[in-house]
Order: C-alpha cells, then structure tokens, then sequence
C-alpha cells in the first residue's frame, strides 16, 4: 500500500513539473538566458517557426493526459487494494466476534 502512495506522490509532482516547465522557460528568457536551449543566443536573436508553440503545447498536453491515466489506474489499484482489505477484515470479524465473546 505505501508503494502504491509513493507512485501516487511521484506522478502528482510530476504533473507539476510537467505544468511548470514553460513558466521557467519564459522566466529564464526574460532574466536574459536561452529559455534552456530555446534561443541560445537570447531572446534578442532568436528565430522560431510559428509551430513550436503550438508542438510545445501539445507535446506537454499529451505527458499530462498520459500522467493522468496513469494516476487513474494508481487510484483505482489503491481502492481495490482498500476493499479487498474492508472484506478481509469484515470476514474475520463476522465469523465470532473476537473481543465480545470469550
């Protein structure tokens, strides 16, 4: 079960990162750096296609579509994992009440 939290944890802090890139992108360019590759001679002198906005959003909007399949099947694993678990215990506690009769 911890392992399944730890998966969980690892995919949400990915989701964020993979939600923060371009805002570090565009905030190493305006502090006068090369958008981490983007322009490597500055913003100045940087020349782009019209497409590479566009292919950067859907790049990042297909990691985090993916991301959030995969946090799906963790949640879902976890709440089998959850339930399996309640019918144990409701099992070993319907067949004598352990505390109430001696």
């Amino acid at each position: 079960m911890t392992i399944i939290r730890i998966v969980i944890g690892a995919i949400l802090t990915a989701i964020v990162a993979v939600g923060l890139v371009p805002m570090l992108v565009l905030l190493d360019m305006v502090g006068g750096g090369d958008g981490w590759g983007i322009c490597p001679d500055g913003i100045a002198s940087c020349s782009t296609s019209y497409f590479d906005g566009p292919e950067l959003l859907a790049a990042l909007m297909v990691v985090i579509f993916l991301l959030l399949m995969i946090l799906r099947m963790a949640l879902h694993i976890q709440r089998l994992i959850d339930g399996r678990r309640s019918r144990v215990d409701s099992k070993s506690m319907s067949r004598g009440d352990r505390f109430g009769r001696w």
